[in-house]
């Protein structure tokens, strides 16, 4: 695996881990009791309560916004809950908090606004679960996956309440397809990394939607066809802006704090080429990955406000995404050229660059981000502009089932550039060794 120059790299001592995890939990704490404290600023716990009951009994395929489906209080104190029950999951297993595992629990936090909640997450878990037991490993080895492959929460809810079946039947149905869904999740993801090499960093993603269109499909064979779903809020932009500013600028702050008021380390993870996955938390250390997260937090905020589009759950979801996997692999370097490439694509193709889908797109593009981290920014860019026209076309295979949509097409779009930037690269080469200008 490629990675930064190792020179002057900082390492961690046995005496830093106890320090670093108190603050890592710290993080993942402040995250979860934020999400539920955000969520009475908005809506009255009975109001709350009510909400939550709603999600746990909606079908949550793609897009089911929870802001416009429960109301905000709802979505954020579900955000919140399943935060404390992924950590609560981490604490069991004694697992360290590496930058995979802060990413897997922001992905957890921001999905959970739209299509992850308790009830269809849990046999997602028992099924990694299951299958680490009956290999003989431990689940806090593949705590990652199991975070990351409640993705395809919408299976579960799915089978459960939206296929007409009694729900003595339907919720043990759903509960045994996605617990399913979980034993396949880590040979599947394993050997699918081969194809995109690491360079589609939402690799589960990938996994998800072949398990999720190889279900979809069955269902489909027997005449069970899922409807699409376009469920998002608007207006909120105000609050919720201010709420993540709010937030970026104090992790920046704490990261800067972290790291002695200096930007001393930080250049490491700007130089990561890629492929994923790699843990930033070794490679640069604390302060400079929280400075990285929150930077990247400020630019995707402010990105969605310049083209005019929405803060809902969905996008704010887009946002968490970014930003925890600022501790695995994203940077501002390698990111805002595929987020250009995504926009350009999406003004080229003459639709609306301000729909949440859109938007989506453009966050979650940032799967593509090493490719522009190890083959230059106009590849990036050239990733982007194909991540944009793959994305609209593959969500119909899984039906919405599989949340992280952009992963699946992220996997499509490296898998195939990969090998043509090999090409191009090797014929440079070639014609730099005969003297010839590139």
């Amino acid at each position: 695996m490629t990675t930064p120059p190792s020179t002057n790299l900082p390492t961690c001592s046995v005496a830093d881990k106890p320090a670093r995890a108190g603050a890592l939990y710290a993080l993942l704490m402040a995250l979860a009791l934020g999400l539920i404290f955000s969520a009475l600023l908005f809506d009255r716990p009975a109001d709350i309560l009510r909400g939550l009951m709603v999600i746990l009994g909606a079908p949550c395929n793609l897009l089911t916004d929870y802001f416009a489906l429960a109301g905000v209080g709802a979505a954020l104190a579900n955000s919140g809950i399943m935060v404390l029950l992924s950590v609560g999951l981490i604490a069991l297993c004694r697992a360290e908090i590496s930058g995979m595992v802060v990413s897997s629990v922001f992905m957890v936090a921001g999905f959970s606004l739209f299509g992850k909640n308790p009830l269809n997450a849990l046999p997602l878990i028992l099924g990694v679960a299951f299958y680490s037991w009956t290999h003989q490993q431990h689940l806090r080895d593949n705590l990652p996956a199991a975070l990351l492959g409640t993705c395809l929460g919408p299976m579960v809810s799915q089978v459960a309440f939206a296929m007409g079946l009694p729900k003595a039947l339907g919720l043990p149905l759903g509960m045994l397809a996605g617990f399913v869904a979980g034993v396949m999740l880590m040979p599947l993801s394993r050997h699918l990394l081969a194809f995109h090499k690491g360079y589609n960093i939402y690799n589960i993603g990938f996994t998800a939607g072949i398990i999720g269109s190889v279900f979809v499909a069955l269902l489909r064979a027997f005449g069970v066809n899922i409807p699409s779903q376009s469920l998002v809020a608007f207006g909120n932009n105000g609050p919720i802006s201010v709420l993540l500013y709010g937030s970026f600028l104090l992790l920046l702050i704490v990261g800067l704090y972290e790291n002695g008021w200096s930007l001393k380390g930080y250049n490491n993870i700007l130089r990561f080429e890629g492929p994923t996955p790699v843990n930033f938390l070794t490679t640069a250390g604390l302060g400079p990955v929280f400075i990285n997260m929150a930077l990247l937090g400020l630019i995707t905020t402010s990105a969605v406000l310049l083209v005019g589009g929405e803060l809902n759950g969905p996008v704010v979801g887009g946002i968490f995404g970014v930003v925890g996997f600022g501790a695995a692999g994203k940077n501002p370097h390698n990111y805002l050229p595929v987020m250009a490439g995504c926009l350009l694509m999406g003004v080229l193709q003459i639709q609306d660059i301000h729909a949440s889908p859109a938007v989506l797109a453009a966050l979650f593009s940032s799967t593509l981000s090493p490719i522009s981290g190890r083959y230059g920014p106009l590849a990036g860019m050239m990733a982007g502009v194909l991540h944009m026209a793959v994305v609209g076309n593959v969500g119909v295979l899984h039906a919405g089932l599989n949340l992280y949509n952009n992963g699946f097409a992220g996997g499509f779009v490296a898998g195939a550039f990969l090998p043509i930037l090999d090409c191009l690269e090797l014929i440079a080469q070639r014609r730099q060794s005969d003297g010839l200008p590139e």
